[in-house]
């Protein structure tokens, strides 16, 4: 039920958001999640000065779970941005996502998983479908975003 809303809740967004999605350019909007600890974090305290990728992700999306195993891969080549996994998911599935598929990946001081309790990921970014991934330049501005699976290498190139 909880999938069938989301998606459901995703095609609504996508369809009265598609002229008005992330474009290149655009500012990093100002949301708060919070950390797996409950502490609330907001997108204004990702530094300026260094990339950041967000992802958002759902745990049971097999597209999802392919991007987070091909990024727990290449660690070594994820230093350049600051990463943060974001999902609507309760804890149990956030566990079961990251000991599943990016174990690697939360053994980076860089990356930084967070739950989107409030919901508001999406009417703030648009997203089109999971996992939707968002780059932002040292400056804050979007430079890529992309839902397809096939672009993590891409991101992986443009982290660096």
């Amino acid at each position: 039920m909880k999938h069938l809303f989301l998606t459901l809740l995703l095609v609504v967004a996508y369809t009265f958001s598609k002229a008005q999605g992330l474009e290149p350019g655009t500012s990093l909007p100002k949301a708060v999640f919070y950390k797996t600890d409950g502490t609330a974090f907001s997108t204004e305290q990702i530094p300026s000065g260094k990339k950041a990728l967000l992802m958002f992700f759902d745990a049971t999306c097999e597209h999802c779970q392919r991007v987070g195993a091909h990024f727990s891969k290449r660690t070594k080549e994820l230093t350049g941005a600051n990463i943060y996994l974001v999902t609507q998911d309760e804890p149990q599935s956030i566990d079961y996502y990251v000991n599943k598929f990016a174990k690697p990946l939360t053994a980076l001081k860089n990356v930084t998983i967070l739950r989107d309790k409030d919901k508001i990921f999406v009417p703030l970014f648009h997203p089109r479908q999971y996992p939707a991934l968002y780059l932002f330049g040292t400056d804050k501005k979007l430079v890529f975003f992309s839902s397809n699976e096939k672009d993590a290498g891409k991101f992986v190139t443009l982290m660096k």
